[in-house]
């Protein structure tokens, strides 16, 4: 009798695990965008700059990147349902403390610990559904399982303007905790204890690496938003830093016997070429991410409320074809589909750069609308591709370092953007200069869009390699079978 696994169909008990895995994602997605709508707010509240304000969602995303390598090894060593449930009482706990802080200074080091706690959640469910789910079936639940990433864009920002218009700002915090509380008895519950393989010992030295290094380098970045010279001693020596750290850990990851991400994983073509479009999409996307928001707010005088309703189209976009695309990536390979969505994200992001002052909010909805269905194009099927490409025993190794990738790259983006609309806006707050300066900044954005789409190539063409080589062994197989019948 074939396994699970191994048929196409999906079990109901598949769907109760995914139902309870979203919920658990959904309190750490939902927190990241309620945040970026809050961002003007906090900015005025805390008495910060843009520059020094966009570390509440970068540093969030840096700590949630230094965290989730150990995601594998915790994952072997522990079980991923009892790291999972413990990400989930950690990130709870951090947001309380978000809750409580007063200044810009303690709210960022507090969203440092809630990504401590939070930065696992994802990783883990993925890894969850795909040793639940099965490669046949991966496409199709991870196009499911993707929903909150979906939802979290259209319902965060309109959440997070109900609370910022009719109570303080710390409820955007505080609204995680019911949701934490439930999602951690479900899980109990109705999650499976999983084998995940042999854990061996933690790199603690390359998590030191890792997690320093990619600190010191968006650290550095990030300066530039206060510093005009990239020679600067605070934008040079940390971003070096940053660099040479990155690097030590890649070599020394190459020749260890259990690293704290398994770099070798990248001689599969496959996974790299889908490891790089994560992370271009990643800087994309949440780069953009704080864009938007900012430009209604601060170009536009909307309301909390405004805002948020009106960041929902890319939300909406993404949602409408998620699930589309876990199935036309089952059917033409996750290459193909994502550099459908890479073009149509791109194409989509070039208006973004000749918005004005007083350009039709309609036209700007349908912009983001579009770029949403190319961001959902995109996303899941590179992950599914990566996942389709490696064996069983590998996936506890390959779903961190997609998160971390992923997230980076948001960290990155988000500082590199931040820096430049720092910069272009100035002195002048005049709408029609702080329109032209967000313009300036979509440039930037639409220039790591197109980047992303030579990885997509690669990742095609190492897919269609595959495919021809799945098929010589095939040929070969049903050619030898009847000499030994």
């Amino acid at each position: 009798m074939s396994s699970p696994a191994a048929t196409d169909r999906i079990e109901p008990y598949v769907w109760r695990i995914v139902g309870v895995v979203i919920l658990g994602m959904i309190m750490s997605i939902l927190d990241t965008t309620i945040v970026n709508v809050a961002l003007h707010t906090l900015r005025s509240d805390l008495h910060a700059t843009i520059s020094q304000i966009q570390w509440v969602a970068s540093g969030y995303l840096l700590s949630l990147a230094a965290v989730i390598p150990i995601t594998g090894w915790a994952a072997r060593r522990f079980g991923a349902k009892r790291v999972y449930m413990t990400s989930l009482v950690l990130f709870t706990a951090g947001s309380a403390l978000c809750a409580l802080a007063s200044s810009a200074t303690m709210l960022v080091a507090f969203r440092v610990l809630q990504g401590i706690g939070g930065g696992m959640i994802m990783p883990l469910a993925q890894l969850i559904m795909a040793q639940v789910a099965g490669p046949k079936r991966m496409g199709r639940v991870m196009g499911v399982v993707s929903m909150p990433a979906m939802l979290a864009p259209i319902f965060g920002p309109v959440l997070g303007g109900l609370i910022l218009a009719h109570l303080h700002w710390s409820w955007i915090f505080l609204v995680n905790l019911p949701i934490g509380a439930v999602a951690f008895v479900l899980g109990w519950r109705v999650i499976p204890h999983t084998e995940s393989g042999e854990a061996g010992r933690l790199d603690a030295v390359g998590l030191a690496l890792l997690s320093s290094g990619s600190a010191a380098f968006v650290y550095g970045l990030s300066e530039l938003g206060t510093h005009p010279r990239l020679t600067a001693p605070v934008v040079l020596w940390p971003t070096l830093a940053g660099l040479v750290l990155s690097a030590v850990f890649v070599l020394r990851a190459r020749v260890i016997e259990r690293p704290l991400l398994d770099v070798r994983l990248y001689k599969n073509r496959i996974f790299a070429a889908a490891s790089l479009t994560t992370f271009g999409l990643g800087a994309a996307l949440f780069g953009a991410m704080i864009l938007v928001p900012l430009y209604y707010q601060e170009a536009r005088h909307e309301g909390v409320v405004a805002t948020g309703l009106l960041t929902g189209p890319q939300g909406l976009g993404m949602l409408l074809v998620m699930v589309l695309a876990g199935r036309l990536s089952e059917r033409f390979g996750g290459g193909r589909v994502a550099v459908f969505g890479v073009s149509v994200l791109a194409l989509s992001s070039l208006p973004l750069a000749f918005v004005g002052a007083h350009t039709s909010i309609v036209l700007i909805s349908l912009i983001l609308l579009v770029r949403g269905i190319g961001i959902g194009f995109s996303f899941m099927p590179a992950m599914t591709a990566a996942f389709g490409s490696l064996r069983h025993d590998q996936l506890s190794d390959a779903t961190p370092q997609m998160n971390v990738l992923q997230r980076l790259g948001g960290a990155i983006g988000t500082a590199v953007l931040t820096v430049v609309l720092q910069r272009a806006i100035g002195h002048s707050h005049a709408p029609v200069h702080l329109a032209h300066a967000f313009d300036t900044a979509y440039w930037w954005s639409l220039g790591v869009v197109v980047l992303s789409i030579v990885p997509c190539l690669f990742l095609l063409r190492a897919e269609r390699g595959g495919a021809r080589l799945g098929a010589a062994a095939a040929n070969a197989e049903s050619a030898v079978e009847p000499l030994g019948a």
